[in-house]
């Protein structure tokens, strides 16, 4: 089984997310005067956007920095294929 690996380093999560077609998005709705919301890379091939926030790697990045996030991740699912599984956790 693949092992689940974790980053905060910002190149490396753009590659990934990139090599997959990955776009930085947040969830509609979850963002206020006080918080920008939750990040979530989205894989437009996979699912439907309508939940979704397209913003730039900037805006993603500083909002992923401010949150003290780290990135975790698969590069291949247990059969090999590419995998898309991601989730932020807090680096604590």
């Amino acid at each position: 089984m693949e092992t689940s690996k974790q980053t905060s380093n910002h190149q490396q999560i753009k590659q990934w997310a990139e090599e997959r077609n990955g776009v930085p998005t947040r969830i509609k709705g979850t963002g206020n005067s006080t918080s920008d919301g939750v990040l979530r890379i989205h894989f437009p091939e996979h699912s439907n956007a309508d939940d979704f926030e397209e913003i730039s790697w900037d805006d993603f990045f500083e909002t992923f920095d401010d949150k003290n996030l780290n990135f975790l991740y698969q590069d291949k699912k247990e059969d090999g294929e590419t995998s898309t599984f991601h989730k932020f956790v807090n680096k604590d």
